[in-house]
């Protein structure tokens, strides 16, 4: 199909691609006893004055309070951190019921609404096979969703547990193999029905503000990923601006093809419907381009997967473990961003 098919020359993507504390002994000084009797002077020493029973009593009571006064305070910041955790989880889940619920209602009133008429009921069984298969790929995304929260939650034990290489690159490699299935799934329902896919209407509100060709910008993971690192040596920085940059042009590259597209794909539509012999044409031409776009959005992912891919190889078993846990918390601070922004405000208690 000309320009509009994915374009090859992307293929740059691979090449640049104790505080110790402790009690003073108290100590009496030296004290001058005078012998008036025989006019002569001497020093007395005093023995050192050890801490009372009832000093030592105090002070270990005092330490003991503060102790427990900070375990307190342990337990309870520990709590406040579940509670929220908790809440976001409950929202996270709340929002993907609510999504098919949406969708179940949607189909059922697109069947009702177009009933009485033959020609309509006709097209409407074929789109209500098409949004059958769009309501699939939204329960398989939120089972993607879900298992992606448990992945973090390894992630973060993991690093926080200090974990060994070997156990942090297993987890590495799972969470990537994870990222390839959402692209498999994303090009199966590209097939069903891509203006779904690339309108992004399955992911949530504050996603949808930063969408690109049914994603995210490679190169906006990158500055996502990059500033929660720990330092980098001159060669990782090195490496990530080279890839960055290859990123960047890639993505003007399909950003300038699916314009082209979409000016020329309104360029048939626009055509004078009346002329003989020239309707059905533009319109087979029409389809033959809206059918390109799944090559656009099979690029896009292909870019997106191979950065993930290329910066992994770049940084350190653990710098991978930290960037792959900071673009999940990002994305998941977006879902939750979209659902405490729809909530219902709260009433007087």
């Amino acid at each position: 199909m000309g320009i509009y098919e994915p374009f090859d020359q992307v293929s740059m993507w691979g090449e640049s691609f104790k505080v110790d504390s402790s009690l003073n002994s108290i100590a009496s000084p030296m004290l001058m006893v005078n012998t008036s009797m025989e006019n002569k002077s001497e020093c007395v020493p005093h023995e050192s004055r050890e801490p009372s029973g009832d000093d030592q009593e105090t002070t270990n009571k005092a330490v003991s309070k503060m102790l427990r006064r900070l375990a307190q305070n342990r337990e309870a910041a520990r709590k406040c951190r579940l509670r929220k955790k908790a809440y976001v989880q409950q929202l996270e889940t709340s929002r993907l019921k609510l999504m098919q619920l949406e969708l179940e209602i949607e189909k059922e009133k697109k069947q009702g609404m177009y009933k009485g008429s033959a020609l309509y009921a006709s097209y409407m069984g074929s789109y209500g096979a098409i949004n059958s298969g769009m309501s699939t790929f939204e329960i398989q995304y939120g089972h993607w969703v879900e298992e992606q929260l448990r992945q973090n939650e390894e992630l973060r034990n993991a690093l926080q547990t200090h974990a060994s290489d070997v156990q942090l690159h297993l987890l590495v490699e799972h969470n990537l193999n994870h990222y390839s299935n959402l692209f498999r799934m994303k090009a199966d329902a590209a097939k069903t029905d891509i203006f779904y896919l690339i309108s992004g209407v399955w992911k949530s509100p504050v996603e949808r503000l930063f969408l690109w060709i049914g994603g995210s910008r490679p190169s906006q993971l990158l500055n996502i990923i990059v500033p929660q690192l720990e330092p980098l040596t001159d060669q990782q920085i090195g490496s990530i601006n080279n890839l960055r940059l290859s990123s960047q042009q890639a993505e003007e590259v399909l950003s300038l093809g699916l314009d082209k597209l979409q000016q020329s794909l309104v360029h048939n539509i626009a055509a004078d419907p009346l002329v003989v012999g020239n309707y059905e044409y533009e319109m087979v031409a029409a389809m033959d381009k809206i059918e390109a776009l799944e090559g656009f959005v099979s690029q896009a992912d292909n870019l997106r997967q191979k950065t993930l891919l290329h910066l992994s190889s770049i940084l350190t078993t653990g710098q991978a473990a930290q960037g792959l846990l900071a673009m999940a918390d990002y994305f998941h601070r977006l879902r939750t961003l979209s659902a405490l922004r729809t909530a219902p405000p709260c009433g007087p208690a």
